[in-house]
């Protein structure tokens, strides 16, 4: 074997040296990291629930059949809000939606007659910076608290929510999110 060619077996050798290493350093990270991302989803949930449902003392979820994941636990269709005595006071829910450029995530909530949105968050979404992703500031979010169900609609449609200038397909997508939810909480409370 010529210099050149140790060379070259030295090197390669090297670099799978460090993709091993690197590769066992990834594995031991993603384990915890991912568990902690996990719990700080379930948390940011929990806080938006107290957040749309603030007089609610507990929040009991109503599941579906769909199994979600490997360890059997099944999908939550959406919560029923109870006050400390256990009187039902609403509905809260998340729900998945399409937007302009992707899937955004919608949390809502409802009272118990289904006639007023006690209020919207965004927990996700990949709107268009500085057009669609105004869906999260308060100038259009604060405009789903307390609004009629009946009203749940754009202005330009009747309703009582102004969509954001450049951005009506997002407007649109969060009040079908919610418009949807509501309708198939209905049907499953009914």
């Amino acid at each position: 074997m010529t210099e050149s060619n140790k060379d070259v077996v030295v090197i390669i050798g090297k670099l799978v040296l460090i993709s091993v290493i690197a590769s066992a350093l990834l594995a031991v990270t993603y384990v915890p990291t991912s568990e902690q991302l996990k719990k700080n989803y379930e948390e940011a949930r929990t806080s938006t629930l107290a957040e749309l449902m603030p007089q609610a003392a507990e929040f009991e979820a109503v599941y579906g059949d769909e199994i979600i994941n490997d360890e059997g636990d099944r999908e939550i269709l959406y919560y029923r809000a109870k006050d400390s005595s256990g009187n039902l006071i609403g509905y809260a829910f998340f729900r998945q939606h399409p937007g302009a450029q992707g899937l955004l995530e919608v949390a809502g909530g409802v009272d118990a007659s289904f006639n007023e949105v006690t209020g919207m968050s965004i927990m996700s979404h990949v709107e268009t910076p500085g057009l669609g992703s105004k869906i999260t500031e308060p100038p259009f979010r604060d405009q789903f608290n307390n609004v009629k169900v009946a009203d749940l609609s754009l202005s330009k449609s009747g309703g009582a929510i102004d969509s954001i200038t450049g951005a009506t397909i997002s407007s649109q997508a969060v009040v079908d999110a919610l418009n949807a939810q509501i309708e198939d909480i209905q049907g499953a409370e009914a």
